[in-house]
């Protein structure tokens, strides 16, 4: 039998906030979006639902002027990532 897929992160978004996370120590918002190709709209919904689960961390703050929104991926979203790609692994092999 199949195991169900984290449903959170098989949103090809957030999946690929999460990927992007991993390979960085923080992001910015603004880094996030042009690299996912996001509109600021979805990827501001989509950070908050990854904040709410645990799997990131964000920091709002003013940089001189500038509002400055900054991602941090969790030890609980690195191993969310891990067990999801574990189950696709065992998708892949059957």
């Amino acid at each position: 039998m199949f195991k169900e897929l984290d449903p959170l992160l098989h949103s090809q978004l957030r999946l690929a906030v999460v990927s992007l996370l991993l390979s960085v120590e923080e992001a910015d918002f603004v880094f996030i979006r042009e690299k996912t190709g996001a509109t600021a709209g979805n990827l501001s919904v989509q950070i908050d639902k990854l904040n709410e689960a645990g799997y990131i961390e964000v920091r709002k703050f003013i940089d001189g002027k500038k509002p400055r929104t900054v991602c941090k991926i969790t030890k609980t979203g690195i191993a969310a990532f891990d067990a999801y790609v574990k189950v696709l692994q065992e998708y892949i092999k059957r």
